[in-house]
């Protein structure tokens, strides 16, 4: 396999930077200051209320499900270890460039308190790539429900999205486990990994649960994000928009969250027969309110007392 140097891992890193930044002034170009302050001067007490009691739900999700397929790679996790964990990954995550930084930490930091840093990064990408899964499926469905700029292209995005899905599980249920070559071994690592760690008995339904709740607890934080944002389009319009913006928040090329969410976002609304400045707005207001609501993981980085238990 080849072997990524640490100035390969750079550059990328600078570029997907730069992508968002990009978004960001082409939007400023574009748009102006206006909606992004807009949005952000519309924020009252009940919509931060709001977002923080739907932050509760949507992180015990996200660490349930980590905590699910930690166990199913055969690494301890207890709920409430992992709950602090993701709350202080969600904060490294809304105020960092990238979007995924704080991820990264939680899967070394896992890693290194169980003796196994491989294993510890794998539980986590494997997490997060079941969350985007069932959002994609979810995303498919609404999409398919509801009027929105994507309905013309749903039918071969489907068909896409269902032949990786049984590929997957195809590949996890037949592939062999073991091999010659780097790349053999490591498809059998992969084909291990979804076996015991997403499609194990023990663990499938309750990731499933914890994923579709999670998104519908972040798909309640934009609509109230357009709704603070005064937009007043009705929900069976503002669903599918902020679906869409969901989608390309999976994009890891952000400025603190910010980037491709806002270029989607101006997109997705104005091509809706809205405009591009209430997506803009909307959008703001929702970075806004992750942000509040990951405050609490301030408090977990500051106390520095986190300990995951070692293997069992």
């Amino acid at each position: 396999m080849p072997t990524v140097t640490p100035a390969r891992r750079s550059l990328w890193g600078w570029a997907r930077l730069a992508f968002g930044l990009a978004v960001l002034v082409g939007l400023l170009g574009w748009l102006g200051t206006g909606p992004f302050l807009a949005g952000l001067r519309l924020i009252d007490a009940p919509a931060l209320a709001a977002a923080l009691a739907i932050g509760v739900l949507t992180t015990v999700c996200a660490a349930w499900r980590w905590s699910l397929v930690a166990g199913g790679l055969g690494v301890r996790l207890p709920l409430r270890e992992a709950v602090a964990h993701c709350y202080r990954a969600i904060f490294l995550n809304a105020t960092l460039p990238g979007g995924i930084l704080g991820d990264v930490h939680r899967a070394v930091r896992h890693g290194r308190d169980v003796g196994d840093v491989g294993r510890g990064i794998r539980a986590v990408v494997w997490e997060r790539m079941a969350g985007q899964a069932v959002l994609i499926g979810v995303a498919v469905v609404l999409l398919s429900a509801f009027p929105s700029p994507v309905r013309p292209f749903l039918p071969v995005a489907t068909a896409v999205v269902v032949a990786a899905l049984v590929t997957v599980v195809l590949a996890a249920r037949l592939l062999p486990q073991s091999g010659a070559s780097r790349w053999t071994r490591a498809l059998g690592t992969a084909v291990s990994d979804v076996r015991s760690g997403l499609l194990a008995r023990r663990t499938w339904a309750g990731v499933l649960l914890a994923s579709a709740l999670a998104v519908v607890g972040h798909l309640a934080t934009f609509l109230v994000a357009a709704r603070t944002a005064g937009s007043t389009a009705p929900l069976s319009l503002l669903v599918p928009l902020t679906l869409l913006a969901l989608l390309a928040m999976g994009v890891p090329a952000n400025v603190a969250g910010f980037g491709p969410r806002e270029g989607v976002a101006a997109w997705a609304f104005a091509a809706a027969g809205l405009t591009a400045a209430e997506g803009v707005a909307t959008a703001t207001v929702y970075g806004a309110l992750v942000l509040v609501a990951s405050l609490p993981g301030a408090a977990v980085l500051l106390a520095r007392r986190v300990r995951v238990p070692a293997t069992v």
